[in-house]
């Protein structure tokens, strides 16, 4: 089951969400024609390799810089393959608007931008000893969900029994709320496990949306808030 869009109607064109979509693609799709040795580098100099920063001795004999710290937002662009980069876009698309909507897009995209860096913080925090590059949005989108919970936590989000022709709906409050749950349980049991790290940084994701939760209201528009009842309408 995955998300196929939320009903809450825009009232100002997402520019700004747009225009990180087609950037994420380009990118991705500039990096996946470079030869794969070419890649790999790409992906060390620009993606978020927590050992560059927890260990400056490791980073300085591997050749990455520690006092270089351009990879905290550069690893937001890039993407592991086509599944990665399709199913963040999604979600950008589909919460990434409406956000954009009530902060306008200069704050919303400093809020995206801040809950990315949030994210890589605390994984960084995490697991500071780890080699290999993260890479991706899902912080940043983390910080996202996390503004949505608490912006609009009744609006619907309609879900689509992947393969099937069968659409539901449910609460953003409870989708949200189940994908909160979820990273903490893939925490807990790498905890539990002794697992030092995933292929998947589940603590960036969680920073992203604690970031996104506590920093949101900062970024609101009051201009734009002026356009807003005190009610959503949800379109059905």
């Amino acid at each position: 089951m995955i998300p196929y869009r939320d009903t809450v109607p825009l009232r100002y064109t997402p520019w700004v969400t747009w225009t990180l979509i087609a950037v994420n693609f380009a990118l991705f799709v500039l990096v996946d024609f470079l030869p794969e040795r070419t890649q790999v580098h790409v992906t060390y100099l620009y993606g978020l390799v927590p050992a560059r920063y927890g260990y400056p001795g490791w980073a300085a004999w591997f050749g990455l810089s520690p006092d270089d710290y351009t990879p905290l937002v550069t690893h937001m662009f890039l993407h592991s393959n086509w599944l990665h980069v399709t199913l963040n876009m999604w979600l950008l698309w589909i919460f990434g608007d409406n956000i954009e909507d009530r902060m306008g897009g200069i704050r919303f995209l400093a809020f995206y931008l801040l809950c990315g860096v949030a994210g890589a913080g605390l994984q960084i925090f995490a697991n500071a000893h780890s080699t290999t590059p993260l890479i991706g949005a899902s912080a940043a989108i983390a910080g996202i969900l996390g503004a949505y919970f608490f912006l609009l936590p009744n609006a619907r989000i309609v879900i689509w029994v992947f393969m099937l022709p069968i659409f539901f709906q449910v609460p953003a409050i409870a989708f949200l709320g189940i994908w909160v749950m979820f990273q903490l349980y893939k925490i807990t049991t790498g905890l539990s496990s002794g697992a030092a790290f995933t292929d998947v940084a589940w603590w960036g994701h969680l920073g992203g949306f604690i970031a996104g939760a506590l920093i949101h209201r900062g970024f609101l528009s009051a201009d734009r808030a002026a356009s807003f009842s005190g009610r959503e309408r949800h379109a059905p």
